[in-house]
C-alpha cells in the first residue's frame, strides 16, 4: 500500500480548487486534477475514494476553516456592536485573504446536489449557537436565525468579492455595512 504525503494531499486539494474555479464541477475529472497537481491519478485516489466524495471532503474542510476562522476571534466578554463588527470583519478579512478558497465554498454550497451529500457542518452549528446566545442575552433581535446568518454575512460578501471598488471604498462600505447591520439586530 503507498504511503499519503500532507504535500502531495495538499497538492491535490489546491488543484482541485483552482480547476472548478476554472472549469467548474463537471469540467473537473480525476486526470486534470492528478495533472494539475503533479501526481498520477492513481495517488489520487489513494486520498480520496472518488471525485464527489473528494469535493464534499475538500467542502467540509475548508467550510469549517471559515467558521473556525470567525469563532476563533470571538469572545465571550464582548458586547453586542464589538460582537457584530468582529464577525463581519474577520469574514471579509477571510474572503480577502483566501480568495479561491472562499470562491470553492460559495460554489459548492450553491450546487444543491453536491452540497446535499454533506452532513451538518459543526462551524455552522456553531454559529447557530452563537446566534441562539446572542438573542438569549438580548444582545440582538429575535429574527429567525438563517434570516440573522444572511443579513449578517451576505452583504460582506458583495463587498469583499466587489473587483470595481478599490480597498479604500470598500473599506468604506464596510465600515458603514457594520452601522447598518448593528442599528438593525441590536437591542
Amino acid at each position: 500500500m503507498r504511503k499519503r504525503d500532507d504535500e502531495k494531499e495538499k497538492s491535490i486539494k489546491e488543484a482541485v480548487i483552482k480547476l472548478i474555479l476554472q472549469e467548474g464541477f463537471q469540467g473537473t475529472s480525476i486526470s486534470k486534477i492528478a495533472k494539475e497537481a503533479g501526481v498520477s491519478p492513481a495517488t489520487v485516489y489513494i486520498y480520496f475514494d472518488n471525485k464527489e466524495i473528494m469535493l464534499q471532503d475538500i467542502y467540509r474542510e475548508y467550510s469549517e476553516e471559515i467558521f473556525n476562522y470567525l469563532l476563533n476571534r470571538v469572545h465571550q466578554e464582548m458586547e453586542g456592536q464589538q460582537l457584530i463588527e468582529i464577525l463581519v470583519r474577520s469574514y471579509y478579512n477571510y474572503i480577502q485573504e483566501n480568495e479561491e478558497i472562499f470562491h470553492f465554498v460559495d460554489q459548492f454550497s450553491n450546487c444543491p446536489s453536491l452540497a446535499s451529500g454533506c452532513s451538518e457542518l459543526k462551524g455552522i452549528c456553531q454559529i447557530h449557537n452563537l446566534i441562539v446566545e446572542m438573542k438569549n442575552k438580548h444582545i440582538i433581535k429575535d429574527y429567525n436565525n438563517d434570516n440573522l446568518i444572511a443579513f449578517i454575512f451576505y452583504p460582506v460578501k458583495s463587498i469583499a468579492v466587489n473587483h470595481h471598488k478599490t480597498e479604500a471604498e470598500k473599506a468604506a462600505l464596510l465600515r458603514e455595512m457594520i452601522e447598518i447591520i448593528q442599528d438593525a439586530l441590536l437591542i
